[in-house]
């Protein structure tokens, strides 16, 4: 049974020099737990963070906690980026579906998993929440389970049930779960929206991100029918579907009718939505991201976005040349399972331009130093605000030439005199 604690510098009074700790993640991240944390670490020495994308950090990233207290993370935050490009902390290029297995194998060892839950119900189960990802193998390997229960926190269906007997340090703090709300669309991301939306038949099955562009592809659905969602996670832009009803689940083969995802991140209605909703699971992302299991779902759409995509189609989605940006996250995941699956494609979309449009995105090659996330044997369509190029079984030459033609039309003379196809 957990030991109640009266603080959160009380629950963290186990953490000794050393510790490997796993943090809960996204918006389920205990940010409060880690204002503690960084404090208990100043006394501590070479204890390390491991993470995915954390949500208001800046507690752990300051510069005063190096020797104390170094992140380790499979995806790279706002908090992190400038310490991986600095040296300071660590970046693992590693397919999220992959990290589960490797904290249960024990190849990472895992001394303490610090989490976010919601109380424990008449049955004695808390809730991992907003955030299943790969939390859930953490808790089943760590030593030590350290835990802010916050009466916040929406109590959420599938693999999301943890007995709070299971705990072993916990503290009540009631803090607001991070999220955002939908930004405006501009013209760029609307017309990226429509061109992906042509490619999405009725009685397809999604999975796409958060950001502009997804939601972008969201907003342009609303007279499809039957679609479905198998996701790593969902934002905002899926609430007006469901509440339409072009959102069913109703073709899919594994878990039909119901939305599957390993976390959610957005509005407070998004989180209102998945609070009890039984439509909704969270489920392990060792098998949400598996693509023997996203195959079993007919046509299977993913759709990812990158940074640079070169002429031979060739996608970097982690990187900006050689300094760190985020992570593989599911891409490779999805893109192998949507391809696997029954009438499945793989949609890579990105703005044509960066850097207010003096930077074309579509490149000859990718800067020095880019690494590449997703191959160019593994990507079916790419599409910019100009149009769309159909990779699949096309040549390197054919490549270079639908490429070049939905690259901005101010680079597209310089793309052609320096493609090599």
């Amino acid at each position: 049974m957990a030991e109640i604690c009266a603080t959160a510098d009380a629950a963290l009074s186990s953490i000794k020099s050393s510790d490997r700790i796993w943090c809960h993640s996204m918006a389920a991240t205990p940010y409060k737990m880690l204002e503690a944390l960084a404090d208990r670490a100043m006394g501590l020495r070479d204890v390390q963070l491991l993470q995915l994308h954390l949500e208001h950090a800046e507690a752990v990233c300051q510069p005063q906690l190096e020797g104390h207290l170094r992140n380790r993370c499979y995806f790279v935050s706002h908090s992190t980026r400038d310490l991986v490009n600095q040296g300071k902390a660590d970046y693992v290029p590693m397919f999220l579906s992959e990290i589960p297995k490797m904290l249960r194998s024990g190849k990472q060892p895992m001394d303490v998993a610090l989490i976010q839950v919601s109380p424990p119900d008449r049955h004695g189960n808390c809730s991992l929440g907003v955030s299943v990802e790969a939390t859930l193998a953490a808790c089943d390997v760590a030593k030590t389970i350290i835990a802010q229960v916050n009466p916040q926190m929406p109590r959420t269906h599938g693999d999301a049930a943890i007995p709070f007997s299971t705990i072993d340090f916990a503290v009540e703090i009631d803090s607001a779960i991070p999220g955002f709300e939908s930004a405006v669309l501009g013209d760029v991301h609307l017309r990226i929206g429509r061109h992906v939306a042509e490619l999405i038949r009725d009685g397809d099955c999604l999975q796409m991100g958060i950001g502009a562009i997804p939601d972008a592809v969201l907003s342009h659905l609303s007279d499809h029918r039957r679609l479905g969602i198998h996701t790593e996670m969902f934002s905002n832009g899926v609430l007006p579907l469901v509440e339409s009803g072009v959102i069913d689940n109703s073709n899919k083969v594994i878990h039909p009718g119901k939305i599957v995802t390993g976390f959610v991140l957005g509005s407070k209605a998004l989180y209102d939505f998945v609070d009890d909703n039984t439509e909704v699971i969270f489920l392990d992302i060792e098998y949400v991201n598996n693509p023997a299991v996203i195959r079993k779902n007919p046509r299977m759409m993913s759709i990812n976005s990158a940074i640079q995509v070169d002429l031979s189609g060739q996608v970097c989605a982690d990187s900006i040349g050689g300094k760190v940006y985020s992570g593989f996250g599911g891409q490779v995941d999805f893109v192998t399972g949507s391809q696997l699956s029954e009438g499945g494609r793989s949609i890579i979309a990105l703005p044509a331009t960066a850097l207010s449009g003096k930077q074309s995105r579509i490149v000859s090659h990718l800067a020095n130093g880019a690494g590449v996330v997703t191959s160019r044997a593994q990507v079916d369509y790419v599409v910019t605000e100009f149009g769309t190029a159909h990779l699949y079984g096309a040549s390197l030459r054919e490549r270079a030439e639908r490429l070049i033609a939905i690259a901005h039309p101010d680079f597209r003379e310089e793309l052609a005199a320096a493609s090599a196809f």
